[in-house]
């Protein structure tokens, strides 16, 4: 691991309106698409400084991947620490003239705020900080703990040079959380629907069945891969990996590449060629879920198919936060602002909360996911009030505990 310019400067901007719509609609007009910042990160250390927190700018970098610019702030010095996590990097948004309102302009119409990021997840950002902003403000800096801000350029990317890099530089420089809310988009339909206390881990496999190529009118003289290529897929897919947990659904494992690369319709094709992904429950690692994989090719093979397999590296765990007084104290606050209980979920696919487990319990809850990474990404302005007010109303449980 590696670091550059850890102290990048960082401006304070006067804010006259913290509100969230007026916070998110300054986050989405910086285009921060993964790698670039964008000045998304800029801005919010100015805001987060302008309110008394200490701010700092670690760049990571490493051989072959984009350097990313990250963010750490605080606010105290005592205990307890309550961390807000998220990214303020996004996906490209596709062709600019499909959109209604220009990804980047902030738009709001009808009641809904648009743009790249409005959900996934500058939106979530907006809300975090503008109720960090009314909590300090209103306590005059003066309350018994930390708030913290663990923001990332690299959640949509590669995920090298983000949160598991800065999560490490700030442990070596003594920092220790009591708990985390990770602001992703957690909601189904509705906000106050979901809580996410864990998340399934991710592993792709590339399969490879080799065969020998030849004329389809002389099938004897070659080898056909693709009944082979059948025949383990079935193996993989007929037999369910398992049957759930506790907290977490069965393991899926879907195909999501088929391929023989061969453009004539008179040739047996020499190799056929598969991807598959596995999102896996509590009951499984990396390794004892590759070694299930290989033992079912294996056994579906025998003497008759010829295959590889590679197991791509997996940074994507399986885990869980058990539920607890801080995840009591959450739904407790999303249920009065919203009336709705919570379920407690490990749907979904992966996200940074993977790395921040193994520095404090960390648990998941932010707007409504339903157009993240969509053409029109956008949320209702009432949704980021809201999930504002939880976000205010937790700060005053979790500190006057």
């Amino acid at each position: 691991m590696s670091h550059l310019d850890e102290t990048m400067p960082v401006s304070s901007p006067v804010i006259a309106d913290r509100s969230p719509l007026a916070l998110a609609q300054a986050l989405i007009r910086c285009p921060s698409v993964t790698p670039e910042e964008g000045g998304a990160l800029q801005w919010l250390g100015g805001v987060l400084e302008a309110a008394g927190f200490t701010v700092e700018r670690p760049r990571f970098s490493e051989p072959g991947t984009p350097d990313i610019d990250n963010l750490y702030a605080r606010i105290g010095t005592g205990s307890p620490y309550l961390l807000f996590a998220g990214h303020t990097d996004v996906v490209p948004p596709g062709s600019v003239e499909a959109w209604r309102h220009g990804p980047f302009h902030g738009a709001v119409s009808d009641g809904m705020l648009y743009g790249r990021g409005a959900v996934d997840m500058k939106g979530g950002i907006a809300c975090m900080l503008s109720a960090a902003l009314a909590f300090v403000a209103e306590r005059g800096g003066a309350f018994n703990g930390s708030i913290g801000f663990l923001v990332t350029g690299d959640e949509e990317g590669p995920a090298v040079n983000g949160t598991v890099k800065l999560l490490a530089w700030a442990k070596a420089r003594g920092e220790r959380f009591d708990h985390c809310l990770l602001g992703e988009p957690t909601n189904p339909s509705r906000l106050g629907e979901m809580i996410k206390i864990g998340r399934r881990g991710s592993l792709t496999g590339k399969l490879v069945v080799h065969g020998r190529q030849g004329h389809v009118a002389y099938p004897h003289k070659a080898e056909n891969p693709i009944p082979g290529l059948l025949r383990l897929a079935s193996a993989l897919l007929d037999e369910p990996l398992d049957g759930g947990s506790a907290h977490f659904d069965a393991s899926i494992l879907e195909f999501t590449t088929i391929d023989v690369g061969n453009p004539a319709t008179n040739v047996i094709p020499a190799d056929a060629r598969a991807t598959f992904n596995i999102r896996f429950n509590d009951g499984w690692t990396a390794q004892t879920l590759g070694a299930e994989i290989r033992r079912r090719l294996e056994a579906a093979a025998g003497n008759a198919v010829r295959f590889t397999l590679d197991l791509q590296p997996s940074n994507s765990p399986a885990f869980l936060t058990a539920p607890d007084a801080f995840t009591h104290l959450v739904a407790e606050a999303i249920e009065a602002e919203t009336g709705l209980r919570p379920t407690l979920s490990t749907t979904g696919g992966t996200s940074d909360a993977r790395f921040i487990k193994d520095a404090c319990p960390v648990i998941e809850f932010g707007l409504v996911g339903e157009t993240m990474h969509q053409t029109d990404e956008c949320v209702a302005v009432a949704d980021l009030d809201r999930l504002t007010a939880i976000y205010q109303r937790l700060l005053t449980a979790y500190f006057n505990r």
